[in-house]
């Protein structure tokens, strides 16, 4: 039992006239407090709805952004008052588990859809621009009076500075909040392109072109932030499914853009496109975005201003953000902080599972980077053919983190109800995994992994020598296979990662782009080489036998996940009591 601070009559008085349709009680305190008993003992047999939150709101005890509680409470405190009939009107409030906790998040379903619709559109800008030039690079080294290898350098540097530069971005987006990180990375990422668009020299588009990635690289990193914010992991998947297909995507499809833009326009109309684009969903974030970092927003009931509001709220005001919270001290961005993400890669089920994630989108990525070589002249293929022949590549992507995300989802529920019997609970109980520390989200994330894996690594191997089969409809269709299945893994991976650490979701993503990103820019590096040495058939050979020979990480994180994440637990306990004594 504790006490907390004594609400103001006016405020709940005011809540409940809202919520009820009566008029103010303020004049009337017996009637105010039998009232309020009435709304309280109702909400008991009922699930959270706008009015009770609209309530309870002005007790300011919602969850902080590391899903712990009010500063000065004890786990395991309860949240919500009861009034004692027997005190009189001054007397305060009784804290009492008599009531549900309040929701993680106050959004309804469909808005939080439409956020992770606006966050993926905003996401699928890193991958859209790394390869939306590859069709391109001829026509820009003739222009620029420059070699094809010197041109190809922009490709590596494009990549090296993708998966560098979200570990500021990360860091910044976890502290200062997710719109002024869009915000500035989008107005980085248009003043890359205008450059981009006026260079007439090899150094200027070199440096433009890094400019450009670092502007749009943090979009993955930051978007995954939001839907880590406003969504539990019961019904992130599909949603994870969604962000991570819209990526993926984005390396599919934009080969396809490039290709019939230089064609009829010249390369130079690429970058005023994606300037444009770009432009567009920086509107659209600054009108329709709200900000929603936990530490900022709470779970969607704290009233946002400045920078954090969006201007849709200057017109439509939010009816669930009804208190305002008193700032605190602010969270500043140093060294330390940028550096902080890469101790991730020291917990050992974060390294495998970011590690072999990383393995297949390398191999996926050389499979996309080889295609124009693989494919154009051996199929004499003018630079629009090749563009399309990336189709089904994108088609893959989005039926793979479609399908995936709903399966997710269903993993999800199959797992809550095995463990709910396990217990002999109720399979209406409603759980908080992040507070189990038994709870093996690890196998609910990895239900249906193993199936994605055999296909991947089956289709990789035949790849290579179904291009000596001279027809386009079989590696065609072979693409299409491996990019559903890298999606899938990428979506699947993503979400543990995020569940692992829930609490730095921004972070953790950066440090899978930075990581993911290296190992691709290594590939796709050397694919050529490879290929042209042994051939394309021994070398996709080869490559799908790495990602075999490393698949028992898989079955490690499977069997030892839960213990590892545990022992995590365990020492951040110690550290913090050895911090307070």
């Amino acid at each position: 039992m504790i006490e907390p601070r004594q609400p103001e009559a006016s405020h709940l008085s005011a809540a409940l006239a809202a919520s009820t349709g009566d008029e103010p009680a303020t004049s009337h305190p017996h009637r105010a407090r039998s009232s309020i008993t009435a709304q309280v003992s109702a909400s008991v047999a009922r699930q959270w709805n706008r009015q009770s939150v609209m309530v309870f709101a002005d007790f300011n005890i919602f969850e902080n952004p590391r899903n712990s509680r009010s500063a000065g409470e004890e786990p395991g405190t309860n949240f919500f008052a009861k009034w004692d009939p027997n005190t009189k009107d001054d007397e305060g409030y009784i804290l009492e588990k008599s009531l549900p906790e309040p929701p993680y998040h106050v959004f309804t379903r469909s808005k939080k859809k439409q956020i992770v619709y606006i966050v993926s559109l905003a996401g699928i800008f890193s991958p859209f621009s790394s390869n939306i030039i590859f069709l391109a690079l001829g026509q820009i080294a003739k222009d620029l009076k420059v070699s094809l290898s010197l041109i190809i350098l922009t490709i590596t540097v494009y990549t090296v500075v993708q998966g560098l530069s979200p570990s500021f971005w990360g860091p910044l987006s976890d502290t200062k909040g997710r719109r002024i990180t869009f915000i500035c990375t989008f107005l980085v990422y248009s003043a890359a392109n205008i450059g981009l668009a006026f260079s007439n020299n090899f150094t200027s588009l070199m440096v433009f072109r890094g400019i450009q990635a670092a502007g749009c690289s943090a979009t993955t990193s930051v978007g995954a932030g939001v839907i880590g914010d406003i969504t539990t992991s019961k019904e992130r998947g599909s949603l994870i499914g969604i962000f991570g297909g819209m990526g993926m995507l984005g390396l599919s499809l934009g080969p396809v853009f490039g290709g019939i833009i230089s064609q009829y326009l010249g390369f130079r109309a690429i970058f005023w496109l994606l300037f444009s684009i770009g432009a567009f969903v920086l509107l659209l974030l600054v009108v329709v975005l709200p900000e929603t970092l936990r530490s900022i927003a709470g779970n969607g009931t704290i009233k946002l201003g400045g920078i954090n509001r969006p201007l849709i709220y200057i017109f439509k005001p939010p009816v669930e953000a009804i208190y305002t919270k008193e700032h605190g001290p602010t969270k500043k961005v140093t060294l330390r902080s940028v550096l902080a993400p890469l101790k991730f890669l020291l917990e050992k089920d974060v390294f495998i599972t970011l590690f072999y994630g990383s393995i297949v989108f390398m191999v996926w990525s050389m499979v996309a980077a080889s295609t124009t070589p693989l494919f154009q002249e051996p199929f004499g293929l003018n630079d629009l053919q090749v563009g399309l022949v990336f189709l089904p590549n994108g088609a893959g992507c989005v039926v793979g983190s479609y399908l995936t995300g709903y399966l997710m989802d269903s993993d999800y529920k199959a797992v809550e109800r095995e463990y709910l019997l396990s217990k002999g609970l109720p399979l209406s109980t409603t759980l908080n995994e992040k507070e189990l520390a038994d709870f093996p989200i690890e196998r609910s994330r990895m239900r249906n992994m193993w199936w994605h894996v055999l296909i991947f690594v089956v289709t990789v191997a035949a790849y290579g020598y179904s291009l000596n089969l001279r027809t386009l409809f079989v590696p065609l269709i072979l693409q299409f296979c491996i990019s559903y299945t890298a999606t899938a893994i990428y979506s699947l991976n993503s979400a543990l990662l995020i569940d692992l650490h829930p609490a730095a979701f921004a972070s953790i993503t950066a440090v899978n782009g930075l990581i993911r990103y290296s190992m691709s820019a290594a590939g796709v590096a050397v694919v050529l080489i490879v290929t042209d040495s042994i051939g394309a058939g021994s070398a996709f050979l080869f490559f799908a036998g790495i990602t075999a020979g490393l698949s028992p990480l898989i079955w490690m994180e499977w069997e030892k996940g839960q213990s590892w994440r545990n022992e995590r637990r365990m020492r951040m306990e110690r550290k913090e009591e050895e911090r307070v004594l």
